[in-house]
Parts: C-alpha cells; sequence; structure tokens
C-alpha cells in the first residue's frame, strides 16, 4: 500500500551536542513524514482514504475488544460498541497488493527501535491510539513477512516466551498474530528488561507495501491486547526515563518525538494541560468545542488523540452540523462521510479544550480537490461511527500536525503548544 521508505537513524548525537547548561533528559527520535491522502496532482486518493478509514475502525474495534477483557465493559464511553469487522471492498483489496509507485514519504511516523541481545532492529510506527508492542517473527510464514525485518528468538539471550497469543483482525479477513515473549527493548537508548511484545507469525497483506516492520503503542494498559504495561510505562516503571511524559512534533520536517520529557526547542510558551479520563485507555480529553471561524459549532464532546490515525473522525450527526457552518459545503462520499468545500475558500477551524483555540492550518484540513480542477477540495474531518463512543471524536495527524503535543502519564494529561 505504500512504496518508498527512508530508514530513520536515531540521532542521539544531537544530546550529546547539547548545551552542558541546557542538557536535556529526555531522548530526541526523528520520525518520518506522515503522507496525507493527497496525490501527486493535488487531488483527494479516495481509495486510499477508505482503506485507512477501515484500517482505524478496525485498530479501535480491537481496542474495545481489549478494552472489555482487561477492564469490563463499563469502562466503555456511552454509546460505545464492538462493530463488526470493517470489511474493505473487494475491487480495494485486489489493489492493496499492488506497489504505488507515487507515494514519496510514509503513512505512519516512524523510528528504529531494537529488540534482543544483541540487538535486533526495527522500524516502527509509534502509534498513541493502541497499546502493544509487534514485530514480525522469523517464523512468519506469510507472504507480507516476506520483505520485513525479522526477530529471531534463539538468537537473543535475553528472550522468553510466556503463555498466551496475541491477534488483531483486519477489513481483508487476514490478521496479525502470534505468541507472545518478554524481551529488551531499546528505543533511542532508553532500553527497559521483560518488555512483552508478540513477536507475528501472520502478518496482515494490509501491511504488504507498508514499509514499518511493526508497530509500538503508547496508550494506556487497558487497551493492551497483551495485558501488559506498554513500551513506555514500562520505562517509567523501570526509572529509564526521568518523566512519564512523551512529546510529539508532526510535520512535513524536523517530525519527533520525545522520550521522557518535552523538546522546548520546539515549542514556544506554555503547553496547556488537559486532564484525560484514564478508564478508557485513551488519551481522551473531556469538554472539546469545535469551531468554524470564531463560533463554536459543536461543544462538549470527548476527544481521542491519536498519532496512529490520519485524518480526524467525528459522529456522523456531529459532523454534519460542522459542515452546515461550512460555506459552500456538500457531502461528498456519503457512505463513508466525507465532504467538500469550495478550495478557494477554506474555513477556518479550530478545537478549545476551555484555554487557546488551537487552529488547523488551510493545507492541513484539506485532503485534496475532489478531481481534477473541480475547485472542491475534501476535509480533514469525516463523519464516521468508529464504535468508540456516541460523543467521541478522534483526532489524528490531520489535527496533531499543527502543535506541539504532550503525553503525560505522570498527570495523566494530554497537552498542546505553539510550534516554534
Amino acid at each position: 500500500m505504500f512504496c518508498k521508505a527512508s530508514l530513520i537513524t536515531v540521532a542521539l548525537a544531537l544530546i550529546a551536542a547539547a548545551s552542558p547548561v541546557e542538557e536535556k533528559s529526555g531522548i530526541r527520535i526523528p520520525l518520518e513524514k506522515r503522507s496525507s491522502l493527497t496525490n501527486a496532482d493535488g487531488t483527494f486518493n479516495h481509495e486510499k482514504a477508505i482503506l485507512s478509514t477501515a484500517k482505524t475502525i478496525n485498530k479501535h474495534r480491537a481496542n474495545l475488544i481489549n478494552l472489555e477483557k482487561n477492564v469490563g465493559r463499563h469502562a466503555f464511553n456511552e454509546g460505545a460498541e464492538i462493530k463488526p469487522v470493517a470489511v474493505v471492498p473487494t475491487n480495494l483489496t485486489k489493489r492493496q497488493s499492488e506497489a504505488l509507485t507515487d507515494e514519496e514519504d510514509d503513512l505512519e511516523w516512524a523510528g528504529t527501535i531494537s529488540i534482543g541481545t544483541p540487538a535486533q532492529k526495527f522500524l516502527i510506527d509509534f502509534d498513541t491510539g493502541s497499546s502493544d508492542l509487534w514485530v514480525p517473527s522469523s517464523s512468519c510464514r506469510s507472504s507480507t513477512c516476506s520483505s520485513k525485518k525479522k526477530y529471531t528468538a534463539s538468537s537473543s539471550s535475553t528472550g522468553s516466551k510466556k503463555s498466551g497469543t496475541f491477534s488483531i483482525e483486519y477489513g481483508d479477513g487476514s490478521t496479525v498474530s502470534g505468541p507472545v515473549y518478554t524481551e529488551t527493548v531499546n528505543v533511542a537508548g532508553v532500553t527497559v528488561k521483560n518488555q512483552y511484545f508478540s513477536p507475528v507469525t501472520t502478518l496482515s497483506s494490509s501491511f504488504a507495501d507498508d514499509p514499518i516492520d511493526g508497530l509500538l503503542g503508547l496508550a494506556y494498559p487497558a487497551i493492551s491486547n497483551l495485558g501488559e504495561n506498554p513500551f513506555f510505562n514500562t520505562a517509567i516503571q523501570q526509572g529509564a526515563v526521568s518523566e512519564g511524559v512523551f512529546g510529539f512534533k508532526l510535520a512535513s520536517s524536523g517530525s519527533e518525538l520525545y522520550l521522557g520529557g518535552t523538546d522546548d526547542d520546539l515549542y514556544t510558551g506554555s503547553i496547556e494541560y488537559h486532564d484525560v479520563d484514564t478508564s478508557s485507555g485513551f488519551w481522551q480529553i473531556t469538554g472539546a468545542k469545535a469551531y468554524v471561524g470564531s463560533k463554536a459549532v459543536v461543544s462538549g464532546f470527548e476527544t481521542i488523540i491519536d498519532s496512529g490515525t490520519t485524518i480526524m473522525y467525528g459522529p456522523p450527526s456531529a459532523v454534519r452540523t460542522f459542515y452546515k457552518s461550512v460555506s459552500g459545503s456538500a457531502v461528498y462520499d456519503s457512505e463513508n462521510g466525507y465532504y467538500s468545500f469550495p478550495c478557494n475558500s477554506p474555513p477556518t477551524v479550530s478545537f478549545s479544550w476551555g484555554g487557546k483555540q488551537w487552529q488547523i492550518s488551510a493545507a492541513n484540513f484539506n485532503l485534496g480537490e475532489t478531481s481534477s480542477g473541480s475547485g472542491k477540495c475534501v476535509g480533514a474531518l469525516a463523519g464516521q461511527d468508529i464504535g468508540l463512543g456516541n460523543n467521541v471524536w478522534l483526532l489524528g495527524d490531520s489535527f496533531m500536525k499543527n502543535v506541539y503535543t504532550a503525553f503525560s502519564f505522570d498527570d495523566d494529561a494530554v497537552g498542546f503548544a505553539q510550534l516554534a
């Protein structure tokens, strides 16, 4: 599904180069750019958007299954439900195995990590919308694994197989599944021991043309399929980081994940923090408002901040209300909840949680023209029932690219700051 990727080298030298007076306690991890579902000619890649939506729905379907298993259904948001697997249309499923040659960047915010002793390196998607670590196993026989780096348990002196299995189902009928191990895991110098993860033996074909090898979840333990602490929680527990905080800058260049604090070189002013409702297992903030211009058009909803989702989603009725305030807007794809607006007069869109209004740039809200020369552009907010609750919105990269975002386990809060 994706074709070109540059492997990321973790720039630990940046830490050494810092002034002794202002030496930072955290670790910087440069990340690759995520594409915007826009074709090279500026048009909206409708098919890729449908695939991306199905992947998002199924990821959060798995999260709810995990939450029910780990905590109980009482932890669900009001109206949340475990939906049937979102099935990708047959005509698109067939195309997933075709290498795309027009892509210049990745669909994940990816960096390198190592697992085992001696270290085995992997290119990983860092995802605040899930809570497990998995990479392909040397025992994987799926054709999807052929282009991936694989974990070989027999080559590591620190791996230990545990009971149980790991499994997530995807919309093409395939799964990501495998046994459960503990291992030494290193992310840019942050090393933890006995980290639970899965070296998967089956890998969904939806990852076939994806440059990443695996995924590292950064949400709460409650939505872990493994039922164990995710990597960063283990790092906090073992004292491998000085603060239980990590920060993201996602942009067309200079993207970074910072572990053990926030990188104040990347933002100005203070960080505006908001408490998280931890019961759901997500980085979920309450009391949000969506603005078009200076007018709050939808109020009092919950928002999950998810670096593993490309765009933004809200309940269909709320998103319909939102676009009623966008001059010239129209339904573009009623089934998948996409709307269009006049390209020459993009709306000024922002979100607030009781403090500053955090604005989304016109470029980040625009997914591209409906067709070349149409003058109509597709908005990066879609009306889609993901299953997360009646009043829950999912804010992915289309929002996160406009702010510096801090995630604090120490204070159970998410914060935003102006990018430098």
